[in-house]
């Protein structure tokens, strides 16, 4: 996932594929390195032994992501709406715990929101790249809050995979256990 990154995202160095046989592939290339906004994000480490544990540590996965693109507060395309819309994507609770305090129905959407804040900023679709999709949902079962864990996963992927039209495309890898291996979706 992190070399799908490093090839979409903007602002990429071509370098780093200087000699791979990709770069090889002039055409494509041209077209594809470093002309994304990409999101990715590791759902390895959303775990707890309850629910609550586990969606702060999905707030943090998300939220950290976000902060990579803080640049979208000063962005003169942006509404002061859109911009509420991200800063409730990164705020943290300062007063002690400073873990990030979105409610639930922005984490369920915040893949989405953020996908379309940069696509609007960019003028490019954007690529979202989500790795160990399935891990989350494996400690769930093991913990006991699965049918909680399916809910959140399905209402952030449902937002960002299914009805975004500010997505490009979409990449899921599973968690090493598992056999299957990539999922992409293709937003038309």
């Amino acid at each position: 996932m992190s070399m799908l990154k490093a090839f979409f995202e903007i602002g990429t160095e071509e370098k780093l594929f200087e000699g791979l046989e990709i770069s090889r592939e002039t055409a494509l290339c041209e077209r594809y390195l470093g002309k994304f906004p990409v999101i990715s994000i590791s759902l390895k480490s959303v775990s707890g032994t309850d629910f609550s544990s586990a969606c702060s540590i999905m707030r943090s996965v998300i939220g950290n992501e976000a902060m990579r693109f803080q640049f979208l507060l000063e962005d003169d395309n942006l509404t002061e709406k859109e911009k509420a819309q991200y800063q409730q994507l990164t705020d943290v609770d300062m007063s002690g715990s400073e873990s990030f305090v979105m409610s639930d129905a922005t984490l369920k959407g915040s893949l989405k929101t953020l996908s379309v804040l940069l696509h609007k900023h960019y003028g490019e679709r954007v690529i979202i790249l989500i790795d160990e999709y399935d891990v989350p949902l494996a400690k769930a079962n093991s913990n006991g809050y699965y049918d909680q864990m399916v809910d959140l996963i399905r209402s952030v992927f449902d937002q960002a995979l299914k009805t975004n039209s500010s997505l490009y495309f979409a990449a899921q890898t599973p968690g090493q256990n598992s056999k299957c291996q990539i999922i992409i979706c293709f937003q038309r």
